[in-house]
């Protein structure tokens, strides 16, 4: 009686699996395929210890807890959580949290200088918008933080023919420092992880993905400019 309940449970975890790989996308499919062979040997285990061979059911069960805490490492390794990419221009330092997708915001400059994106409401936005005129840079990083927050704001501004993103141009090249901000890398990045930063951001921010031109510009800036370094 006993193995004819350990021969359902097997049977279910099956059609568990095959339902979860149906419904999961890649990077979660990803995850549980290197999680479910710990799985099996475990479930081996009870089906030895059942069987009486408790020495090679014990052997079992530790490689499979073995196996299971290596995984989680390399799982958490690789999600990094925390880390940030930040741009700056000359009245904003934006942050984007690469986990959430949540972008934030800083003032550096004028009458809402010290104050986050975040605590200002659309009037002030709007009111910020109207004194970073003259500043190209920091006015396409306020709008595609509007966009964000506010995805109607449009709406509540005439359109002006020269009320326009693009503004002034940029005030000089980045810098190896800001390129590494921009793609949430530390310092001394090799050239891979430069280009899978460089890959997980643009598939966030890409204009097709209804991103952000003037970030996605930043992103490509920053990693050619890390890339030039490494030759």
């Amino acid at each position: 009686m006993t193995f004819m309940i350990v021969i359902a449970a097997l049977a279910l975890l099956v059609v568990l699996f095959i339902y979860g790989f149906v419904r999961a996308n890649p990077t979660q499919l990803a995850d549980s395929l290197r999680l479910a062979g710990p799985l099996v040997v475990a479930i081996a285990a009870v089906v030895l210890l059942i069987a009486g061979r408790g020495g090679l059911a014990g052997t079992l069960l530790m490689l499979a807890l073995t196996w299971y805490a290596a995984a989680r490492r390399r799982r958490a390794a690789r999600r990094s959580p925390g880390q940030r990419s930040y741009v700056r221009t000359a009245a904003l330092e934006m942050e984007l949290d690469l986990d959430s997708g949540g972008l934030e915001g800083l003032v550096l400059a004028g009458r809402f200088e010290g104050r986050e994106l975040s605590t200002l409401s659309l009037e002030d936005l709007l009111a910020l918008r109207t004194d970073l005129a003259g500043d190209g840079e920091s006015l396409q990083l306020l709008e595609t933080y509007l966009d964000g927050r506010f995805p109607v704001w449009r709406e509540h501004v005439e359109a002006k023919p020269d009320d326009r993103q693009g503004g002034a141009p940029r005030s000089g090249s980045m810098t190896k420092q800001e390129a590494y901000q921009v793609l949430g890398l530390e310092p001394g990045a090799s050239a891979a992880d430069i280009r899978k930063a460089h890959r997980r951001l643009m598939q966030r921010l890409h204009p097709d993905m209804g991103g952000s031109s003037f970030l996605a510009a930043r992103i490509n800036e920053a990693k050619d400019v890390l890339l030039s370094e490494q030759h």
